[in-house]
Order: C-alpha cells, then structure tokens, then sequence
C-alpha cells in the first residue's frame, strides 16, 4: 500500500516552480557526449555526498548501511532531473523524490537529516550548472547564473516540501499497519490461543512471545469517568501514558484499545536461567509504576502467568480487580483481594435471588434507622465480637449495642454475638448490597 501525495500539493509545486525554470533555461545544456555526462553527473554526486556527511552527522551516525548509498543515489538521480529539466523538458512529478521519502520513512532515518541534506546540495547544484554548461548567446546570457541559482533554490525548497509530505503520509501509514498488528497480537493474546493453529504460532513466535521464562501479566485502565473512554483522542492518551509510565522497566508491554478499556499485557523473564533465582513478581514490579497514572484513572492488575496460554486468566483476574478499584484503591491487584470479597462478587447475583425472608426487614428497619444497624454488625465484627470495643469504636454506650444487637436478632432470629450468626448476616448484607 502506497500513500499518495496531496492532491493539492504537485500543481502549486509545478507553478512556482516552472516560473523559475523557465527564467533559467536560456542556460543551455552540458556541452559533453552523454558517457561524459554521466561520468561528471557521478562525479558531482560523490561530491554532494561527501558534503552532506561533514555538515549532517546523522548519517554516518547510522548503523543502517543502506543509508549512505541512498543519499549519494539520490543526489544522482536530482543532477539527472535537473540535467533534463536544463534541457527543455516538463516538469514531471517527481517520482523518484516520493519513492526515496518513502524508503526513508521506512528505514525510520529521521526527517530533518534529509532536509538538511537538500539544503547541502542545493548550494553546489548552482554552482555546478553554472560552471559545466555552455550558455548560449542570448540577450539573456547575463541574467543566467542569478536565475539558475534561484532555480536551483525553488527547487529544492519545493522539493524539500514533497519529500516531507511524502515522509509524514509513509509514517502515518506505518504507524497505522503497526497498530493494526499490535491489536491483531493483543486480541490473540488475550483471547487464547492454540499453538496448533500455525498461523498464530507463526504470530506469536514472531513477536517473541513464545520464549521459555516467561510471565505475564494484564491490566485493564479506565478513566474514573467510564463515558470518557469513548473519546478516541482521551483513550489514546490513557494507552500512551500506560505505555510511558512502565517504560523504565526492563518489561515488554502491549498496549491498547480493547472493548473501551485499556488492555496492557506485560511479559519478562522468570529467570535468566535455570540456574539464576527468580525475579520479584512481574506484577509486584508493574503496581508502583501504575500508581505514577494518577487519580483519573482506575486500573485492574492480574496476578503472574506462566505463559501465553493463561493470559485470558490473567485478564479474567485483572477484570475482577478492576470492579474492585476505587478512590481507595486505584491500583487493585488481583492477588491482593480477600477470599471473602471474591466469593461475594461472585456469587452475589446468584444469592440475591435466595435471599433469605428475614433480608427484607433487616434491610427495612436499617433504612430507617440510617444504616445504625449495620453499622453496628461491622463495627461488632471489626472488634472480634467484642461489645465495648464496638461500642468505643461507633463512640456509643455498650448498653446501645445490645439493644441494636437485640433489633436485629427480633428481625432476623440470629444472635450477633455468636460468630456463625454474624458471618450469615454479614454475607447477607453484602450480597444484598446494604
């Protein structure tokens, strides 16, 4: 897939640019059999590359060996379009100029090193044009190497506008396919996989996430405001920050968008070796790091995985932290929640369909005393059955407590001071949510 340029861009680029061409053309042409041409055309752009590297240091600073090939190739290719241009061609559309700044966007070498590569060049294709060819004998034989220069000035500023136009299109797409493969790999991840299937095999050993020591773990983030995260650009922002605020940690991390939550999958050796220790728990490192997010967002943390397989267990965990996350508790970690509060949340929605019949005027009465009573059953629970103590606790007579206790036992039949009665009323009250 090829990105186009802008539609708008060529004509006003061929306008300007033709007014300046047609100021210069009475300079003639190089005055020399073609195999001479093309033996000075080389010549001049070894030249510009050698110009190029002492004033721009990003090129040598590569470790990509294409690049300076590249350069000296394409300064040629601009000494041949302007030699054909001298001439008396048309402007043509400049192909070559759009295909190297797409192989540049490619190579990720950065924009301004070849803007200011053109601004090298433009320099010595004057000066080069104005000594090699022989002017022909017209009235405007003195106006040609003032006009050539601003040719050769137009020129490359105009080109230096496609080039970068062509660049920011490639990158653009790039980072669009990129994406489109980093939620390819998230949904695979999290989905589950068989390792038969080759094609995910082939996905997932690519990526290198088929490596022995491996853990894993996920975190699923929202914004305190749920509504939020259908706003593209504020979502985008929670997956950049995600990805920022775990970054100085050696783990690899897979972020994005999945179902309007924020889906991470961290993964990092378990050991180096079989002979090494463990590392501390891949979660345990990732939570202070999520914690650095902020308030305006909630976050759900799995516990550690062994492999690619039990990455949809990891994300099952992280989604029940996540319903447990809170002003309190932004960061929850799975491994973190008591046994009480996971059996409650999940079975609550089947206990609150067998209820039992006393549930009704406990949570009647309560109402109306404003939650005092069970308060009181918290309070007394939180004190290990200890009346006074619940009683310095809520800040109240001892003789108050009994007399709740005693409400509650009329309503209910249970005795609050006995341990099973307290543990059935307490699971009552929060699978009926009082």
């Amino acid at each position: 897939m090829v990105a186009a340029p802008a539609p708008e861009l060529m004509p006003a680029l061929n306008t300007a640019l033709g007014a300046a061409l047609d100021a210069a053309r009475p300079i003639g042409t190089l005055a020399r059999t073609a195999p001479a041409v093309d033996k000075l055309l080389s010549a001049q752009a070894q030249r510009a590359r050698d110009q190029v590297l002492q004033a721009m240091p990003a090129f040598s600073a590569s470790g990509n060996p294409d690049v300076i090939p590249d350069l000296e190739r394409h300064a040629r290719d601009h000494l041949n379009e302007l030699h054909r241009l001298l001439r008396g061609n048309a402007l043509g559309d400049f192909a070559f100029v759009r295909n190297h700044a797409r192989r540049t966007a490619t190579q990720r070498f950065p924009l301004e090193a070849t803007l200011g590569a053109y601004r090298c060049m433009h320099p010595l294709w004057a000066a080069f044009f104005s000594s090699a060819v022989a002017a022909r004998r017209t009235v405007k034989a003195r106006s040609v190497p003032a006009a050539l220069t601003h040719f050769c000035s137009e020129y490359s500023s105009d080109l230096s506008i496609l080039f970068a136009s062509e660049y920011v299109a490639q990158t653009r797409l790039l980072a669009e396919l990129e994406g489109d493969h980093r939620n390819e790999l998230l949904s695979t991840l999290v989905s589950g996989h068989d390792e038969s299937d080759a094609r995910v095999a082939r996905l997932l050993k690519r990526a290198g996430y088929l490596e022995q020591r491996l853990s894993f773990c996920v975190a699923l983030v929202q914004s305190t405001d749920p509504l939020e995260m259908e706003n593209a650009a504020r979502a985008q922002r929670i997956v950049e920050a995600v990805a920022e605020a775990v970054s100085p940690l050696s783990v690899r991390a897979l972020v994005g968008l999945r179902n309007n939550l924020v889906t991470a999958v961290f993964s990092d050796l378990r050991r180096a070796s079989g002979w090494t220790a463990p590392q501390a728990s891949l979660a345990d490192r990732i939570r202070p790091r999520l914690l650095t997010l902020g308030p305006a967002v909630l976050i759900g943390l799995s516990g550690d995985q062994p492999s690619t397989g039990r990455i949809p267990q990891a994300l099952h965990e992280a989604t029940v932290a996540l319903d447990f996350a809170g002003p309190a508790d932004r960061v929850m970690s799975f491994s973190e929640l008591p046994i009480r509060r996971l059996l409650i949340h999940r079975g609550a929605d089947y206990v609150q369909a067998a209820l039992p019949v006393w549930f009704a005027r406990l949570r009647d009465a309560d109402a109306k005393s404003q939650g005092a009573l069970v308060k009181t059953l918290r309070a007394l629970a939180d004190a290990n059955i200890n009346v006074q103590a619940a009683a310095r606790q809520l800040g109240l007579h001892p003789n108050t407590v009994y007399g709740r206790l005693q409400r509650v036992a009329d309503l209910t039949g249970l005795d609050g001071q006995q341990f099973h009665d307290l543990n059935h009323l307490l699971l009552a009250v929060d699978c009926g949510h009082l």
